[in-house]
């Protein structure tokens, strides 16, 4: 909960014991205009500076009913009516338990911050929307409808003044639009979404890029399917401020919801169903597979200055790396198979889409997995797998080994589950009670996870580090890893 939040809660149980314990008309009114006044200024310091949020309605609701009773008793000093104790001991319950409702949607659905970068640059961040003139967009109806992607990318940059960008699109109509895209795929009223508008990230947007003498490695982070972009920003902007180049890129028609800069609101149009599964993810994994190759291609552009930006000549195209989650990771595995300009990848809990040939893969690659994922390796070697599954995950054990034995990893960190790999493990501790992430403290699963991808990286795009992900490590007990081996 927010400051003026908890001083609101802590104000209104105050004021409901003042009631319990006191007689409410044998008080002086300097006490209940003390009260009402408090009540009132506390009330208007969190809607103005803090903001509405639906969570909050029962506390609302009791702040009206304590502020009316204060008013009328400041007005009726006399009492004239004898009322018994048991009513309003009732009524104080009923008060109390609106308070404890509202502090626990408070907590649950809270107003989150991304956690603070630890590296030592200021993060900028700008959003670019790209159009692949050489592609049809096959996910649409219109055949005229060409491939367009929205690509936020965070960078080192100069030091700021004033505040950070909001996490989410600021413009009301648009915000909305973003939010009810959302919670459609999430089968939840718009309104339920509402208060993410409060969110900051750590990035300034449209900061100038941070000067240096050798241009800056580029990283790619691929969304898992249904989700988005904006939730991979805390990874961004630690790799961002560690001296990297990160360009996110939205997947269109493949995420929950993609913001243009323009207003457009694009939504999930990306259907198959358990019996065409296996037949349709190769064909959405290329679509993406070829979404990372035109980013790099435009990347390429905008660095030579064909493309008119501030990136000209600051992107390391030498040393270029890409990862994902789930879907995305899979798409980061088939990327950095197929194009020689990615040197090094990570797949973040995703199980592979194309396994034919895909078996050498001559780069530095790592796996971090899930306990999802341990369990899968576990039922597979315990003989668990139904026989209509296990010559698939047979293949993929068999790519994951053959990545361990030329030099790659595969690293299972302990207490995760699928989501801990996103920011998702921010947004509500609701989602550990669903499944959606694991028993690990949320902080502490993404702190482990950047630290880890940030070795890597810096290792293989920098030529530094690489001390953690060369094996166990005491400040990391959750690390483990992984030989794959019967």
């Amino acid at each position: 909960m927010r400051v003026f939040e908890i001083t609101l809660t802590a104000f209104d149980f105050l004021v409901v014991l003042y009631f319990v314990l006191c007689k409410p008309f044998s008080q002086k009114n300097v006490t209940r205009l003390l009260l009402g006044a408090g009540l009132a200024a506390v009330s208007a310091l969190q809607l103005f500076l803090e903001g509405y949020r639906w969570q909050l309605v029962p506390l609302y609701v009791v702040t009206l009913i304590l502020f009316a009773n204060i008013l009328y008793r400041i007005l009726r000093p006399v009492r004239t009516v004898k009322k018994g104790r048991f009513l309003k001991y009732i009524n104080c319950v009923l008060l109390s338990v609106l308070l404890m409702i509202s502090t626990f949607l408070a907590i649950s659905l809270p107003v989150f911050n991304l956690p603070k970068p630890d590296g030592a640059d200021t993060v900028g961040t700008v959003t670019f929307d790209w159009i692949d003139k050489n592609r049809e967009e096959t996910l649409t109806a219109d055949p005229e409808d060409k491939r367009e992607l929205a690509v936020q990318v965070w960078y080192p940059a100069e030091k700021m003044d004033g505040k950070t960008e909001f996490l989410f699109p600021q413009d009301p109509k648009i915000f909305h639009r973003y939010i009810a895209a959302f919670a459609d795929g999430m089968r939840l009223p718009a309104f339920a979404l509402d208060y993410w508008k409060y969110s900051r990230s750590n990035s300034f947007p449209n900061a100038a890029i941070l000067p240096s003498a050798k241009p800056y490695p580029l990283v790619i982070i691929n969304h898992g399917m249904g989700t988005s972009r904006v939730l991979h920003a805390s990874q961004a902007e630690n790799l961002a401020s560690h001296g990297f180049i990160v360009a996110a890129i939205d997947h269109t028609y493949s995420t929950a919801a993609t913001a243009f800069p323009d207003g457009r609101i694009t939504g999930f149009k990306t259907e198959f169903s358990a019996d065409d599964f296996y037949d349709k993810v190769p064909i959405i994994g290329e679509i993406w597979t070829k979404d990372v190759e035109f980013v790099i291609n435009q990347l390429e552009l905008i660095n030579s200055g064909r493309i008119e930006s501030d990136f000209t000549g600051k992107i390391d195209l030498n040393n270029v790396g890409i990862m994902g989650h789930s879907f995305g990771g899979a798409t980061a595995y088939n990327a950095a198979y197929l194009m020689d300009k990615i040197k090094a990848g990570i797949n973040m809990d995703g199980t592979l889409f194309d396994l034919d040939n895909r078996d050498q893969l001559s780069k530095p690659f790592m796996f971090l997995q899930s306990d999802d994922s341990e369990k899968m390796i576990k039922a597979y070697h315990d003989n668990m797998i139904p026989d209509e599954h296990r010559g698939r995950i047979t293949k993929e054990m068999e790519t994951i080994r053959s990545v361990i034995e030329h030099g790659g990893k595969s690293i299972h960190i302990k207490g995760t589950a699928h989501y801990n790999f996103t920011d998702f493990q921010f947004y509500s501790p609701l989602f550990k009670y669903m499944g959606m992430t694991g028993n690990i403290e949320g902080h502490r699963g993404a702190y482990i996870a950047n630290q880890y991808v940030l070795d890597f990286f810096t290792k293989y795009l920098k030529g530094d580090a690489g001390t953690l992900i060369g094996g166990p490590n005491a400040n990391y007990p959750e690390a483990e890893f992984q030989t794959l081996l019967p």
